[in-house]
């Protein structure tokens, strides 16, 4: 009721009403914040956390009350600088650092108020000042990097925001929450892929597991034990567990983007897909598994890739695609694909995805989509033939030799693949050279399999027997 009526001349310093005349409301101001500044030194020199603690609020309360923010920022700045001798019970923190706590929190209500940009800068960055190396105040000042950086972000300064975000480890936050954290993460990895710093990005990502994304939020709810630190609540603008999952998801699929890794597009893709909120909206699962199917597809052939592709078959969802399910049945079929009838049947599904949820696919997508299906029609004729020759390996994949043989060079560089050119005699030879306990183990493998074929002959020849002489005998 006092700081509400400190203009009219009268102002109250903690119980005390003090009269400052007709003098103006700068005087006013200077007289009201220099009592609450002694009852302070008081509260504070008798270890009063109380009494520290609300005078130190009612100096920067009233200060915005005036709507002074220099003094404000310098009051501030002179309370931070005070250090009171004794401790809070059972605390390693002195009364005043308490009070501290409770002014920097008081003071951040306010910085949405201030009357422009530059006032607000500057509130934020004295509010950093003052909490920097203290770790009483430390998700505080983390809260206000973030503040501040999106307000450079809005400038267009990017690479100042992620400089600014990146001096804060939210991971060693013990009373910060999870969410909170990741979300901090987010933002840190966020603003390195806008000023295309993908090294950092990426040791940035690597401080979330994606196994946190999992974890049931319910199970975790303890009742903390005695000596252990609180943990806050998260602000309400801090999203839930797994939008926080999509979001992470995102990033690391543009950062994938860049160095065109489809197959981790994929895995990405896949984690928001089988969110529950996406994966029982068909609008919002539609587009997304059209992803997936086509960054299955521009996937190089490797185990992973091949686990993936036949779960994603598996998919019930996958029959309301049909075009998308008969591609993926090409892959794992083992006949030849014809690039050209491919291309036909699919450029019009292939443009379209720029207009849908998650935007086009990478601008190579075109050219490893030809590559990919030439690997492919290579494995196939490699099940199919032990030897072959070039003209005839050119005349299946519809190359020139020179492109076949380039192609089936690089699978048998990157080990896709085991072959051998014979270039003199133009001939492809898909057979591994074998050594002796090889050739030992092959023909011991096959004399089993002859003696238990010929087994299965006589019991079949003894059966028949049977039967044959009990209808005589009847």
């Amino acid at each position: 009721m006092g700081l509400d009526c400190f203009f009219a001349g009268w102002f109250v310093v903690g119980n005390v009403w003090i009269f400052g005349g007709h003098s103006s409301p700068e005087e006013n101001l200077d007289v009201a914040i220099d009592a609450l500044l002694n009852v302070e030194k008081q509260m504070r020199l008798a270890g009063d956390v109380a009494g520290t603690k609300k005078a130190v609020v009612d100096i920067v309360e009233l200060c915005y009350k005036a709507r002074a923010w220099k003094t404000l920022n310098d009051q501030i700045v002179l309370l931070s600088k005070r250090r009171g001798q004794l401790k809070q019970a059972c605390s390693k923190f002195t009364s005043f650092d308490v009070a501290v706590t409770a002014m920097v929190q008081k003071a951040m209500n306010y910085i949405d108020d201030t009357p422009d940009v530059d006032a607000r800068i500057e509130l934020i960055q004295t509010l950093n000042n003052v909490s920097a190396g203290k770790i009483y105040v430390e998700i505080e000042r983390a809260r206000l990097i973030k503040r501040l950086a999106k307000i450079k972000e809005e400038q267009g300064l990017i690479a100042e925001a992620a400089d600014l975000m990146q001096e804060i480890a939210v991971e060693t936050f013990g009373a910060m929450a999870k969410t909170e954290k990741i979300a901090f993460i987010l933002e840190q990895v966020r603003l390195c892929l806008d000023r295309q710093d993908y090294m950092r990005a990426q040791i940035l990502s690597r401080k979330i597991s994606p196994r946190v994304f999992d974890a049931d939020a319910s199970k975790e709810k303890k009742k903390p034990k005695e000596g252990d630190s609180v943990v806050e609540e998260a602000p309400a603008d801090i999203p839930s567990l797994l939008e926080l999952k999509r979001i992470y998801y995102e990033l690391m699929i543009g950062y994938h983007s860049h160095h065109n890794d489809y197959l981790e597009i994929c895995r990405s893709y896949k984690a928001i897909y089988d969110i529950p909120s996406v994966k029982e909206d068909p609008a919002k699962w539609t587009p997304v598994l059209r992803k997936i199917c086509w960054y299955l597809v521009l996937s190089p052939h490797d185990p992973m890739q091949s686990s993936l592709l036949n779960s994603t078959l598996e998919d019930k969802n996958l029959s309301e695609l049909p075009n998308f399910r008969f591609l993926l049945k090409q892959l794992v079929t083992m006949e030849v694909i014809h690039w050209a009838n491919l291309w036909e049947t699919y450029k019009n599904e292939f443009e379209t995805e720029k207009n849908l949820l998650g935007g086009s696919l990478v601008p190579k997508a075109a050219e490893d989509l030809k590559l990919r299906i030439i690997e492919h029609n290579i494995l196939v004729v490699s099940k199919y033939y032990s030897r072959i020759t070039l003209q005839r390996l050119s005349g299946l994949l519809c190359l020139t030799l020179q492109e076949a043989e380039k192609h089936l060079s690089d699978m048998v560089v990157s080990k896709a693949l085991v072959a051998k050119i014979d270039r003199p005699m133009g001939i492809v030879s898909f057979q591994t050279a074998k050594d002796s306990n090889d050739v030992l183990n092959s023909w011991a493998t096959n004399l089993e399999k002859l003696l238990d074929l010929v087994e299965k002959s006589c019991h079949q020849i003894h059966k028949e027997t049977m039967v044959h002489k009990a209808v005589l005998k009847a």
